[in-house]
């Protein structure tokens, strides 16, 4: 009997373990939005004219970081990071994004945060646009650009009904749905997992923004009754099944990873009917409104499915705005998507990749609370590992800071030694504390001066800001703190030289060596001169 009570003892206590490792694991949703600027959220921009209740209530129940910022001011290095915990121009990309078509960019052999949490027991999805690349069949004699988009001649030199292969489910996730880039590029088809849903025999191309006639996303292969105004609705649909899907599973200890990287409000610009009009200012601001009722979706089915307590949502975007939202327009109804930062989508400046970053952990997250300080979003996988006690292997995350002391309220000092950011073309900043230095003479993407466009003879070949005292970039003080300068490009060459910004064992440079002639190419140049 004796004997009997003790195994009885023995099973409940290894239950209470079992279930309390379980309930350790929180469920992870990471939503992506694509090209949403910092002042488009409503709760981080008092000044701004677009109604986000479902990100202000994110806000209000999580965790609000007020200098958040993607890896880079575009789409594909951004991805890159987040998935990787590493800076994309670690990867063969170095400026630029990928296109529809483009091969894998991630490398083989490399660990992402979903292949780690695969690991650890959770079930991963990821359900949105991928712009990472994968391996379409291509036809004989053809080819496709490898890193850059596909120019107008080769949409056609794929064989769309061949399985794909090196995709999402290559890099850890268990199910993947979704598009393979940004939606103005081909093909306009939804792929599931390893092929595509409906072959994309027809040539079609969409409006670039609702109600102006005359720009157009790029015409190409589309899947017969594919249309691009439905893929938000459709996205959002996959994403909530997911939830309902994983609910039972997640309460009896098999927790779920939710990679939702949302497609809007990239171009093409076209809110559904239901939503146009309703921001009074333009499709852009429709767009917005209706990305945040995505958002919504998925709070209430986690909310459905008993699992808002115990579940981390991570909002953000993976860049700021682009001016393909029509800045004049917008900015002459009061608002200004880039909030207070100098620059767009594709800038070296603040505009181009200081984004909306909010974390929501009922169970462990203080409500309403906020960090000031620098963070990147490279620093998802070391947070994710974190999470679970678990250290990263030497090489993996190499960009990754945990995030987790913050989260729990154990420090509100900074947890990054820097953080480097990267433009379109390619220019570099390391930012530390209030300094910002910017290894070009002007905006490196697509505001004045523009690269190629506007003249900067004038113009010294860096930049400095102290953003605390000038957040708007205006003042270029690199003459008057030339230690400054001097210490910011001492750290960016030891970060480049030892293939990491974290502490750890050196890393394999993996071309490395010619971002290291760029990224210090100008400073010498400026030192020399002097």
């Amino acid at each position: 009997m004796k004997r009997l009570t003790f195994l009885v003892a023995l099973v409940a206590l290894l239950w209470q373990v079992e279930s309390h490792a379980a309930a350790a694991k929180p469920n992870i949703v990471y939503i992506l939005c694509d090209d949403l600027g910092y002042g488009d959220v409503a709760c981080l921009n008092p000044e701004g004219k677009i109604k986000t209740p479902h990100m202000d209530q994110l806000a209000k129940e999580g965790m609000t970081f007020t200098d958040a910022h993607s890896g880079s001011a575009v789409c594909t290095p951004t991805r890159y990071g987040v998935i990787t915990g590493r800076y994309a121009w670690r990867s063969k990309l170095k400026s630029s994004v990928l296109g529809g078509i483009s091969p894998r960019l991630i490398e083989q052999g490399r660990e992402t945060v979903a292949s780690f949490l695969k690991k650890q027991g959770y079930a991963t999805a990821c359900i949105g646009k991928w712009h990472l690349g994968m391996d379409w069949v291509i036809k004989p004699s053809k080819d496709v650009s490898e890193l850059s988009i596909e120019k107008q001649d080769q949409v056609w030199n794929v064989e769309y009904d061949k399985p794909i292969k090196n995709g999402p489910n290559s890099v850890g996730f268990d199910y993947y749905f979704g598009i393979s880039a940004s939606l103005d590029m081909v093909p306009y088809t939804y792929i599931e997992n390893d092929h595509v849903t409906v072959n994309p025999t027809e040539d079609k191309e969409f409006a670039m923004f609702y109600g102006v006639e005359g720009k157009n996303t790029r015409k190409g292969p589309t899947a017969p009754g594919f249309d691009a105004m439905n893929v938000l609705p459709d996205l959002t649909k996959k994403a909530v099944a997911y939830i309902n899907q994983q609910g039972a599973p997640a309460k009896k200890g098999t927790p779920f990873f939710l990679y939702l990287p949302l497609a809007s409000p990239h171009t093409p610009i076209l809110p559904t009917k239901e939503w146009q009009g309703k921001s009074g200012l333009n499709s852009y601001g429709d767009f917005v409104m209706q990305t945040d009722w995505a958002i919504g979706a998925v709070m209430k089915a986690l909310e459905n499915n008993g699992l808002t307590e115990n579940t981390v949502i991570i909002f953000t975007s993976d860049n700021g705005c682009s001016p393909s939202a029509n800045y004049p327009e917008l900015l002459a109804k009061g608002h200004n998507p880039s909030h207070i930062f100098r620059g767009t989508k594709a800038d070296i400046f603040e505009g181009g990749h200081h984004v909306p970053f909010i974390v929501r952990w009922p169970a462990k997250v203080k409500a309403g609370s906020f960090y000031d300080h620098t963070v990147c979003l490279t620093d998802f996988f070391a947070t994710a590992a974190d999470i679970l006690g678990k250290k990263l292997p030497d090489a993996a995350g190499e960009d990754s800071v945990s995030l987790l002391p913050v989260l729990l309220g154990k420090t509100k000092k900074p947890v990054r030694e820097a953080t480097v950011h990267h433009s379109i073309n390619g220019a570099f900043a390391i930012r530390q504390g209030e300094w910002k230095l910017e290894l070009c003479p002007d905006s490196g993407g697509w505001s004045a001066p523009r690269p190629g466009r506007n003249d900067t003879t004038g113009l010294p070949p860096i930049q400095l800001y102290n953003l605390t005292s000038d957040i708007g970039e205006k003042n270029n003080v690199q003459a008057d703190h030339p230690e400054v300068v001097a210490k910011l490009t001492k750290l960016l060459e030891k970060y480049v030289a030892e293939g990491r910004s974290t502490p750890g064992k050196p890393q394999a440079n993996n071309g490395d060596v010619e971002i290291h002639k760029k990224a210090v190419a100008v400073p010498a140049a400026k030192k020399k001169k002097q």
